[in-house]
């Protein structure tokens, strides 16, 4: 599966239903999800009129409060991570960060009316929570999707990868897709190639 096609899968797999059907769920892990969904169906209902900067405005204290982002980008890097300098460290955590709440901003643009449940059932393997989500569209197939969360150093439950259909993750893909441009050009290189991508996904909406 492309990049592309992962941000349409992620768009897709958290399409949000009403208030009504939310799981009340007492699991921080799926409780964090369900509040992060909340602010993705807001953002939706306003898509239109708030434009594709306008959603990114709203949507990046929301991507901040429910995903470990410098996590998330130490392993989009890989082990070179530990050979970046610290300065080029926080510049690639801010740029991947950037990124990821441009891809929900670009994707995130309107509501279609569909429906989404969080699974009750959350497992704990070692130090993390797998939280699932159904996403149920008008008229087709049941997508899952599957958060994988850390506790944060504020003891906040926080994403650190997420798997479409079950196997696809997030991270792997981009530390795939990330490996060429940090080999042949370093930290600067790959700075460079995330604002870039971040960029592209601003661009109109």
């Amino acid at each position: 599966m492309t990049s592309r096609a992962i941000l349409i899968a992620a768009a897709l797999a958290a399409a949000l239903s009403p208030a009504a059907v939310y799981a009340q769920a007492t699991d921080p892990g799926a409780a964090q999800i369900e509040a992060f969904n909340a602010a993705l169906l807001d953002t939706m209902k306003q898509g239109k009129a708030l434009g594709v900067n306008g959603r990114f405005r709203k949507l990046a204290p929301a991507v901040d409060a429910a995903f470990d982002l410098p996590t998330m980008t130490r392993f989009a890097v890989g082990p070179k991570w530990l050979s970046v300098a610290p300065a080029d460290q926080a510049a690639l955590i801010k740029a991947f960060s950037r990124m990821t709440v441009a891809s929900y901003a670009k994707n995130f643009d309107d509501y279609g009316g569909e429906r989404f449940a969080v699974d009750a059932n959350v497992q704990t393997r070692g130090p993390d929570k797998l939280v699932k989500s159904h996403i149920i569209p008008k008229a087709d197939k049941p997508t899952d999707l599957i958060f994988r969360m850390r506790q944060a150093s504020d003891g906040k439950w926080k994403v650190i990868d997420v798997y479409y259909q079950g196997s696809i993750s997030e991270l792997t893909t981009r530390r795939s897709d990330f490996a060429a441009t940090l080999q042949s050009g370093g930290a600067p290189a790959l700075l460079k190639k995330i604002d870039a991508l971040a960029d592209k996904l601003l661009k109109g909406g």
